[in-house]
Parts: C-alpha cells; sequence; structure tokens
C-alpha cells in the first residue's frame, strides 16, 4: 500500500505506450524480437523472456536464468512496422511503498536517444514496469500466452491499480483472481463506469480507494463522499458522477441501460457490496 493516505490521483487512463506509441502496444507487447545486454560476442542468447510479477526473467541459451534488479542495463527490442525499436532499461529499483517485494520500478529508455518512455507519475518519476498478460479493448488485463507482457507506466491507471496493490499474478484473501480486483480498479480509476474503456474522468482527480480484502482502507477525508461500487466489469451502481463536466447521471444511463434505477441516492455502499462490488470508492464531489 501507499503509506500517507487512501486519496489518490486519478488520470485518464494512459496505455502502456504513450504519445505517437501509444497505438502500437498490442504489437509490441505480443513480438519482442531479443533481449541484448552489454556482454562479450559469445555471451549466451536470450531464449525467452517473461514478466514474473512486476519484472522480468530472461532464460538464457546456456540453461542460466536472469531476472529483476539482474536485468538493469539490458535493452530490449521490439518489432514496430517492420522496423526495430530498442528500448534500455536504464535501473531498476524496489518499489519503496510495496511491501511485498515483487513490484520492480524500471527507468524504460528509448536507447537511441535516452528519453524516458513514460510520462511523469504523481512524484514526478518516470518509471514502469512489465506486466504479463495483453490489454482487451475495453481495458481489461487479460491472461495470454507465456511470453506476452506489456509495459505498464506508473503515470497510469494500470500502473497506479499494481502500486495501490491490486497484484494481478496473485490471488485475494477469498481465493478469486486478483486479477478481478485490479481491473476492477483500473476502472474506477479511470471512472469507466460502464466498464467499456471510456474514461470519464479527470487528470488530478482525487479518489479515496477501498476494499473488502484489506488491501486499502478509507481515509474518509473531509468533503468526500460515496461516488461507485466497481467490478471489472465497470460500476454496479452510481451515487453521482466525479466530474460533472464529462458525464451526468442521466447521460450514464442512456450510454449503459444496465444502471437504470442503479443510480443516484439508492447507491450506497451496503448496495454496491450486495451488486458484487470488489472495490469501492470516495470522492469529492
Amino acid at each position: 500500500m501507499l503509506p500517507s493516505s487512501s486519496m489518490r490521483p486519478c488520470s485518464q487512463g494512459e496505455r502502456p505506450w504513450l504519445r505517437s506509441l501509444k497505438t502500437f502496444s498490442p504489437v509490441l507487447a505480443a513480438l519482442v524480437l531479443g533481449f541484448m545486454a552489454p556482454a562479450r560476442a559469445e555471451a549466451p542468447r536470450v531464449v525467452a523472456l517473461e514478466a514474473i510479477g512486476a519484472g522480468f526473467r530472461a532464460t538464457l541459451s546456456d540453461g542460466s536464468v536472469k531476472q529483476g534488479a539482474e536485468l538493469a542495463g539490458a535493452v530490449l527490442v521490439f518489432a514496430v512496422g517492420g522496423t526495430r525499436l530498442r528500448i534500455r532499461i536504464a535501473a531498476i529499483t524496489p518499489d519503496p511503498t510495496d511491501p511485498t517485494g515483487t513490484v520492480l520500478l524500471h527507468d524504460f529508455r528509448y536507447d537511441d536517444t535516452g528519453a524516458a518512455l513514460c510520462a511523469p507519475d504523481p512524484s514526478g518519476r518516470q518509471l514502469g514496469f512489465p506486466l504479463a498478460g495483453r490489454s482487451a479493448g475495453d481495458g481489461r488485463l487479460l491472461a495470454a500466452e507465456s511470453g506476452a507482457f506489456e509495459l505498464i507506466c506508473t503515470s497510469g491507471a494500470q500502473g497506479k491499480c499494481v502500486r495501490f496493490g491490486y497484484h494481478p499474478w496473485t490471488r485475494a484473501p477469498d481465493g478469486r483472481p486478483m486479477r478481478d480486483s485490479y481491473n476492477a480498479c483500473v476502472r474506477m480509476v479511470r471512472a469507466d463506469y460502464c466498464g467499456t474503456g471510456t474514461a470519464t474522468t479527470r487528470d488530478g482527480m482525487l479518489i479515496d480507494v477501498y476494499d473488502d480484502s484489506g488491501i486499502q482502507k478509507p481515509d474518509h477525508g473531509p468533503g468526500t463522499e460515496f461516488e461507485a461500487g466497481w467490478t471489472a466489469g465497470g460500476a454496479v451502481c452510481v451515487r453521482r458522477v466525479r466530474v460533472k463536466e464529462n458525464i451526468s447521471l442521466d447521460s450514464l444511463v442512456a450510454a449503459c441501460p444496465r444502471l437504470k434505477d442503479r443510480v443516484g441516492a439508492m447507491c450506497t455502499e451496503d448496495k454496491a457490496r450486495a451488486f458484487g462490488a470488489r472495490l469501492f470508492n470516495l470522492s469529492r464531489p
């Protein structure tokens, strides 16, 4: 957990690759061509590269394995439109907010320019990590073939939800896949009420995140009120929208008929829980 408060700045949900590269995310995740670390010409080659937790594990042709912080300085090579894109891992450090020690923060850099791959997160750092799986068109993280992964930035909803403690590679205390809670968190951070991948939040909006698993507890900051309960499919009910300029309750129901009779004052934490919510949030009107 992030220790100071459960009030978190939300974002509109960056995809793993920013600006002009973001549309290449599915291709880049699937077509890792090689892995090169500074070494002599006779060094063993990489025969498999995968994401384990929020770090990499590389299996070499001599049977040895390198993983985690051992891979600092390595270069990932991706196929993009018939050309190769080289991303260097300039540094790897443990996430100081992660009590499990499984989240490793990677300083991803374009190898040709040295520019950071990721935009600044709320702390001003430009970091990320790999995450096994593949993002669906509606924003959910799905299981994928072995070796498939995406590069996630800490500035976006996906990176934030991992750092909140919703690790999709684990199981929740109730035995269900934590991916369900992770996907619910991504919906929540983006204010994706319908669960279609459409964000309605605004960068910098504060939300108070909590759940029934003890991963995050409510802060109940001054002026915060209940907003909604969430599952991997979106909101189960919505008491009020986060950013009125972006969407209203009426337009939300029009866009998402399943929420008819599940908006407004009837939506309480208890009702959301009865509807199967995995996560809940407060925000300021």
